[in-house]
């Protein structure tokens, strides 16, 4: 088998284990008309050189699911010395490619715990129906972590979880916080950010209309990562 065969072969088990894990949790029936999705990145340095096209990619998702007009979307992120931001909550994807626009990567270390804490408070309000984070690495308690991310199981949401890079400890905590609340886990890197974009959108997708709404996606060129994406869902 050849390098790029070898390469092509393990993004689509990544890809397929992970749907097979989304395909596995129930979906929590909405309190409201709309899904809504906490939308949470990861704006330290580490992601500078990736950031623009990994930000181009979620705003296609945005748009995509505002096709549906069922999604209501929050953004956050946490750069710098402390600094954690999160938008008002909004469907309009021109509102959201905006945010994005605005946001330069800064040194500083991880907050995920804000991120799943932040997440928590939100659904006591209003139901939330998932949760996706995005980032590349782990610098925190793992412990509280996983308390946190328990407590959003407790609530029926969700935490999808996509690791940019491989770092292994990273991944046992990015796992965990998948696992604890009852969400999934996926890894990527400049030569899958095509796969990205296709989790990302059958996610926001399923979120937002359900498993009907996703079989009605289109992936063009991409027949074999759509049957996977299929199978979100299924029991």
């Amino acid at each position: 088998m050849s390098k790029n065969n070898l390469d092509t072969s393990m993004k689509l088990s990544s890809v397929e284990a992970f749907l097979e894990e989304v395909a596995s949790r129930p979906l929590v029936k909405r309190s409201s008309s709309k899904g809504r999705l906490f939308f949470a990145m990861d704006a330290t340095a580490s992601r500078q050189m990736t950031w623009d096209r990994a930000a181009h990619i979620q705003t296609e998702m945005f748009v995509e699911t505002a096709k549906l007009g069922g999604l209501e979307v929050q953004l956050g992120f946490f750069r710098g010395f402390d600094e954690f931001k999160v938008s008002q909550w909004t469907s309009d994807p021109e509102r959201l490619l905006s945010i994005m626009k605005s946001v330069n990567c800064m040194a500083g270390q991880t907050q995920i715990e804000k991120v799943l804490k932040h997440a928590l408070n939100q659904t006591k309000k209003f139901k939330l129906d998932a949760v996706v984070y995005v980032g590349d690495s782990m610098e925190e308690d793992i412990d509280n972590l996983g308390q946190s991310a328990g407590n959003l199981g407790m609530y029926g949401v969700p935490v999808f979880m996509f690791q940019e890079g491989h770092d292994p400890i990273t991944n046992i905590a990015y796992e965990e916080v998948a696992k604890l609340s009852g969400g999934a886990c996926v890894s990527f890197d400049l030569g899958s950010v095509g796969v990205l974009k296709d989790l990302l959108t059958a996610v926001a997708v399923f979120t937002a209309g359900g498993r009907q709404a996703l079989e009605k996606m289109s992936f063009p060129g991409r027949q074999d990562v759509k049957k996977l994406i299929q199978k979100i869902g299924k029991k």
